[in-house]
């Protein structure tokens, strides 16, 4: 039996992460290493690869994968894995997805892995537009891989809370990107089409669950007010290799925190 563990984090800028410790008093790099993840996922990351100082390039033990948007500073994720992929793609199939920086797509033995920031949509609404869109092209892509009998895990800042158990004020924000309608139902799209939401399946009714605390609310984080908008999603068919799904709300150093999944295959 093979127990894979995978972590996914949205640092909110990397460079400023691996410079900075977390509130544990364990820096990014002891954080890694205490953690140990099979797979390592970042999104946000606001930098290149060349940017990058050599310690984090030649992180013991793993391989990385990057993503960087065309433009400077701007989102942007990373996968590091112990294990070398059989493939990697950046591509969702449009460039005007793919010129963002938002995703990469690592292919394993057991499973089809996504690292993916997807779209904020409070901008304007053509951001919103935008969102929806890369949402629907998303759904094509990993569903074309389900089709070819691949097993999907795909995980990141997905930009929307799903019930109202996911945020701590769900009737101030029903008007707001990230809680409105159009984003919580491709959600249940997903969940129609198959996809487990791996934290809810370990605990579907655990309330004060989040994963990203507005800086703009003074002090949000210690009175843990906050959206859960990052998640692991699995296919059906890995359900019965799903061993746990968990947030980490005590590690510091964004406005997120790691969420992380086990399986034993």
């Amino acid at each position: 039996m093979k127990e894979v563990k995978l972590l996914s984090w949205n640092v909110n800028g990397l460079w400023a992460l691996v410079k900075k410790a977390v509130k544990s008093e364990l820096d990014f790099y002891s954080w890694v290493e205490k953690e140990s993840p099979d797979i390592l996922c970042l999104q946000e990351t606001k930098a290149t690869k060349e940017q990058m100082p050599k310690k984090l390039l030649e992180l013991a033990g793993y391989e990385s994968y990057w993503s960087a948007a065309e433009r400077k500073g701007y989102s942007g994720v990373v996968t590091f894995t112990k294990d070398t992929p059989i493939q990697v793609s950046y591509s969702l199939g449009k460039k005007e997805f793919d010129n963002e920086g938002r995703h990469i797509i690592t292919e394993f033995p057991n499973f089809i892995l996504l690292n993916v920031y997807f779209p904020n949509g409070k901008k304007n609404q053509e951001r919103l537009r935008f969102k929806m869109e890369y949402y629907d092209a998303f759904l094509t892509v990993i569903e074309n891989y389900r089709k070819k009998g691949k097993s999907i895990i795909f995980c990141g800042d997905v930009n929307t809370a799903h019930r109202e158990i996911d945020l701590s004020h769900p009737k101030a924000n029903e008007k707001i990107s990230g809680f409105l309608p159009i984003e919580r139902a491709w959600i249940d799209k997903l969940l129609e089409l198959g996809y487990i939401d791996t934290f809810r399946y370990f605990h579907p009714n655990k309330t004060e669950q989040y994963t990203w605390w507005s800086m703009r609310n003074i002090g949000a984080r210690e009175r843990n007010v906050g959206w859960r908008l990052d998640y692991f999603f699995v296919s059906n068919d890995l359900e019965k290799y799903l061993s746990n799904a968990f947030i980490m709300p005590e590690v510091y150093g964004s406005d997120h925190c790691p969420v992380g999944l086990q399986l034993k295959f």
